[in-house]
């Protein structure tokens, strides 16, 4: 293990919660900047505006132009 000599500074049951705090702190700032500095975010959480796609129908795609 490569960083085996950390763990001589820096007891196990200190680093070990403060790196998943690290990580939870970090995952949760992108989301928020995600959510703050997008528009599309808050419209797709809220349930906004569905886009239906309407389907040629079968009769116009058969009938040559």
């Amino acid at each position: 293990m490569i960083y085996s000599k950390m763990w001589l500074v820096v007891k196990p049951s200190v680093g070990i919660p403060v790196f998943i705090a690290a990580v939870a702190i970090s995952s949760f700032s992108v989301h928020l900047a995600l959510t703050m500095n997008t528009t599309w975010v808050k419209d797709f959480l809220n349930g906004g505006n569905k886009v239906v796609a309407a389907a040629p129908a079968a009769a116009d795609a058969a009938v040559p132009k």
